[in-house]
């Protein structure tokens, strides 16, 4: 690549002098008062790394609470806390902010930008979210709730009226549930302003919206998905706070409320919230299986409008998680097929993906084989939801195990899978050194084990009949053995996530130094140093095809071209 083309800027050594206090104070406050997109996004994840290793502990006592029966390791109280505590961290602790920050990270380099559209704004959006998990967690301290202080929230992660209302929820604990939501979702949508402002606005020349890298496409679609989803889930919880303190009745069933009407706002936000993780990890996936099958991604035009078709049709498919509340046939109808049509972009996707790998010289990288089990692990998890979409069948299995197996199989077996892809593949891009691959491959083996052994064995109880809400459970149901071996799988997959932190940690003073190219890829964030300079890139780069780095280092590749 020249230089010329696309100038890089030498990377700035953040290191403070050795043994001074005042140099890691500073350090520390310009971390803190930073605008600059790239320390966001790493703070951003490291955010979310912290809540998925604290939301891995409470999911293992909860596998050990489960895992014989008759089990007193916690108390009922306590595992309903664990409950709401793991899913509520999960979604909005960890999920939602590992998917900012990467967008945060990657899309104004991958754009040829500088920063994002609005740098502050970018900073008050982490803040806020960060706040709103650190009030949430606080509920262990300062939460007064049914059973005395120091009570997290215990009404499950989507919350259910009118079980939230002071009446079956006296204290603090909801109240901290419903305004931790408010204040990160403030954050989350200011985050999504930005990236559509930056999409829009900020692309480089030449970087016509058909140019742009998937990734990109696939955040400002989501992005957007945040606005829409977003919105109704803080209007619940505003409506909830009222109800609590103000005499609102909008869910209190005995004054003439609706506790359906809940339901309703909540997995109008619920659902399409599985997209806004889910398409983010397609993302990954678009930009890694090309580089490591060596060939462009099959079928742009059409991957673009499948993703936009998934975030229009989610919209349309919240009321598949209602079938039991006693709605019409005809509503039931309509959410059976609106569930069933979005299986068809989806599809296309995976269609696209295969054909990618087709033929292509596949280098099987850590980042590589985590993409290929997510391929597999989501096939599953969308056959599954299919099964889940059909009423009659919905009616038996709702609110069992089964349904937990199916939606780890997305939020585990396909967005976790490509998550750990990413770090593999840009953690060279952001720190300058690799993961050791040897780490990576018992990482991936251990996980994949693990998550099978879990959530393949998980559905099994499910169609036995286990409820999804029992903290425990008598012998003999047919329950026991299944249990047992689910929450020995759960063990492995956290070995599996020691083994990966690990790495982090070990591979950012001893991995190899990887350069600013250590892949061969062709998207823009590669033409600049590892780590990017504070500007990214000294002049504005200047486009001409989907793949302009390789292009600049290929220039006698005719294929190399994609208009």
């Amino acid at each position: 690549m020249s230089d010329r083309a696309i100038p890089i800027g030498e990377s700035i050594d953040l290191t403070p002098p050795q043994g001074m206090a005042a140099g890691w104070l500073e350090l520390l406050h310009d971390w803190v008062i930073t605008v600059d997109h790239k320390k966001l996004g790493i703070m951003y994840i490291g955010y979310a790394l912290i809540f998925l290793l604290v939301g891995g502990l409470e999911a293992m006592l909860i596998r050990v609470q489960l895992a014989v029966s008759n089990n007193h390791f916690l108390s009922p109280e306590t595992y309903n806390r664990m409950f709401t505590m793991h899913g509520t961290t999960m979604v909005f602790l960890m999920g939602m902010p590992i998917i900012i920050g990467i967008a945060n990270y990657l899309v104004p380099l991958m754009i040829g930008a500088r920063d994002m559209a609005f740098p502050r704004l970018n900073a008050f959006s982490f803040w806020m979210t960060a706040f709103g998990g650190l009030l949430l967690y606080y509920s262990f301290i300062g939460g007064v709730g049914l059973y005395g202080a120091g009570s997290a929230p215990d009404v499950g992660w989507f919350a259910y009226a009118p079980l939230t209302e002071k009446a079956f929820s006296p204290g603090h604990t909801t109240d901290y549930w419903a305004l931790a939501l408010i204040v990160s979702g403030f954050g989350t949508i200011g985050a999504a302003v930005n990236i559509i402002a930056t999409v829009i606005s900020m692309r480089c020349k030449g970087m016509t919206l058909f140019r742009m890298p998937l990734l990109v496409w696939l955040n400002l679609v989501v992005a957007s998905l945040i606005l829409v989803t977003i919105s109704p889930l803080t209007a619940a919880q505003i409506m909830l706070e009222i109800d609590r303190y103000l005499g609102g009745h909008f869910f209190d069933t005995q004054a003439g409320g609706s506790a359906i009407v809940w339901i309703h706002f909540f997995w109008i936000f619920g659902h399409p919230e599985v997209y806004v993780l889910v398409l983010p990890a397609f993302a990954i996936a678009n930009e890694i299986i090309p580089v490591f099958s060596r060939k462009a991604i099959f079928g742009y035009p059409a991957m673009v409008a499948a993703s936009v078709g998934i975030a229009f049709i989610s919209l349309g498919v919240w009321a598949h998680h209602m079938f039991t509340v006693g709605m019409t046939s005809a509503s039931n109808t309509f959410f059976v097929l609106s569930t069933e049509i979005v299986a068809i972009p989806t599809g296309i996707k995976i269609f696209n993906w295969l054909a990618t790998i087709w033929g292509g010289k596949v280098r099987f990288t850590t980042a590589m084989l985590f993409c290929i089990g997510f391929l597999f692990q989501f096939l599953i998890a969308g056959l599954t939801g299919i099964m889940l979409s059909v009423a009659p069948w919905d009616w038996q299995l709702h609110n069992s195990f089964f349904v937990i197996a199916h939606f780890h199989y997305v939020l585990v077996g396909a967005i976790t899978f490509c998550l750990f892809a990413a770090f593999y593949y840009w953690y060279p891009k952001v720190t300058g050194r690799m993961l050791d691959e040897k780490l990576g491959k018992w990482h991936f083996w251990l996980f994949v084990i693990g998550f099978h052994v879990t959530f393949d064995f998980m559905h099994i109880p499910g169609l036995l009949g286990m409820p999804r809400q029992i903290y425990t459970y008598e012998p003999g149901r047919g329950w026991d053995s299944w249990n047992m071996i689910v929450s020995l799988g759960g063990a492995v997959q956290a070995i599996a996530v020691l083994v990966f932190v690990f790495n982090l940690v070990w591979s950012y003073s001893k991995g190899t130094v990887a350069g600013a190219d250590p892949w061969d890829a062709w998207t823009l964030e590669w033409a600049t140093t590892s780590p990017p300079p504070v500007y990214n890139f000294a002049v504005e780069p200047v486009v001409s095809s989907r793949r302009p780095l390789w292009d600049l280092k290929h220039p006698e590749d005719p294929d190399s071209r994609y208009e």
